[in-house]
Protein backbone atom coordinates (compact mmCIF):
# COMPACT_ATOMS: atom_id res chain seq x y z
CA UNK A 1 0.00 0.00 0.00
CA UNK A 2 1.23 3.33 -0.84
CA UNK A 3 1.98 5.92 2.23
CA UNK A 4 1.03 9.47 1.26
CA UNK A 5 2.72 12.39 3.49
CA UNK A 6 -0.47 14.44 5.44
CA UNK A 7 -0.17 17.74 7.05
CA UNK A 8 0.84 15.05 10.78
CA UNK A 9 4.87 15.70 9.32
CA UNK A 10 3.51 19.87 9.75
CA UNK A 11 6.17 19.85 12.46
CA UNK A 12 9.03 19.04 10.30
CA UNK A 13 8.63 21.95 7.74
CA UNK A 14 7.86 24.29 10.33
CA UNK A 15 11.50 24.01 11.91
CA UNK A 16 13.12 24.49 8.65
CA UNK A 17 10.42 27.92 7.76
CA UNK A 18 9.80 25.78 4.45
CA UNK A 19 6.60 27.64 2.93
CA UNK A 20 7.33 25.32 0.10
CA UNK A 21 6.86 22.12 2.07
CA UNK A 22 3.76 23.13 3.59
CA UNK A 23 2.40 24.07 0.42
CA UNK A 24 3.51 20.55 -0.90
CA UNK A 25 2.02 18.83 1.97
CA UNK A 26 -1.37 20.66 1.12
CA UNK A 27 -1.13 19.84 -2.30
CA UNK A 28 -0.53 16.10 -1.34
CA UNK A 29 -3.42 16.20 0.74
CA UNK A 30 -5.65 18.34 -1.86
CA UNK A 31 -5.17 15.88 -4.53
CA UNK A 32 -6.19 12.98 -2.13
CA UNK A 33 -9.50 14.76 -1.42
CA UNK A 34 -10.07 15.49 -4.52
CA UNK A 35 -8.96 18.97 -6.04
CA UNK A 36 -12.51 19.77 -7.50
CA UNK A 37 -14.04 19.53 -4.04
CA UNK A 38 -11.54 21.32 -2.91
CA UNK A 39 -11.47 24.24 -5.38
CA UNK A 40 -15.56 24.21 -5.03
CA UNK A 41 -15.32 24.67 -1.18
CA UNK A 42 -12.39 27.70 -1.28
CA UNK A 43 -14.25 29.27 -4.30
CA UNK A 44 -10.78 28.89 -6.09
CA UNK A 45 -10.96 27.79 -9.40
CA UNK A 46 -9.09 24.63 -10.00
CA UNK A 47 -6.04 26.09 -11.85
CA UNK A 48 -5.78 29.04 -9.05
CA UNK A 49 -6.23 26.05 -6.46
CA UNK A 50 -3.04 23.90 -8.42
CA UNK A 51 -0.68 27.37 -8.60
CA UNK A 52 -1.32 28.61 -5.03
CA UNK A 53 -0.10 25.41 -4.25
CA UNK A 54 2.55 25.34 -6.69
CA UNK A 55 6.20 25.26 -5.07
CA UNK A 56 6.57 28.37 -6.72
CA UNK A 57 3.43 30.06 -5.47
CA UNK A 58 3.12 32.39 -3.20
CA UNK A 59 -0.99 32.27 -1.97
CA UNK A 60 -2.03 35.35 0.11
CA UNK A 61 -3.13 34.22 3.75
CA UNK A 62 -7.01 34.41 3.39
CA UNK A 63 -6.44 31.64 0.49
CA UNK A 64 -3.99 29.47 2.58
CA UNK A 65 -6.95 29.69 5.52
CA UNK A 66 -9.60 28.80 3.01
CA UNK A 67 -7.78 25.76 1.85
CA UNK A 68 -6.75 24.29 5.02
CA UNK A 69 -10.29 24.76 6.77
CA UNK A 70 -11.61 23.11 3.72
CA UNK A 71 -9.19 20.16 4.08
CA UNK A 72 -10.08 20.06 7.68
CA UNK A 73 -7.09 21.78 9.56
CA UNK A 74 -7.02 25.41 11.02
CA UNK A 75 -3.56 27.59 10.97
CA UNK A 76 -3.07 28.20 14.99
CA UNK A 77 -0.40 30.42 15.89
CA UNK A 78 1.91 28.86 18.61
CA UNK A 79 4.69 30.71 20.40
CA UNK A 80 8.16 29.43 19.68
CA UNK A 81 9.90 28.14 22.52
CA UNK A 82 13.81 28.72 22.46
CA UNK A 83 15.72 25.63 23.79
CA UNK A 84 17.33 25.84 26.95
CA UNK A 85 21.22 25.58 26.53
CA UNK A 86 23.06 23.43 28.83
Amino acid sequence: MRKFRTLDDFEEYSEDDDSGALLASLRVVARVQGITEISEQTDMTRWGLQKALSTNGNPRLENINSIMKALGYCLTPQKIIPPVAE
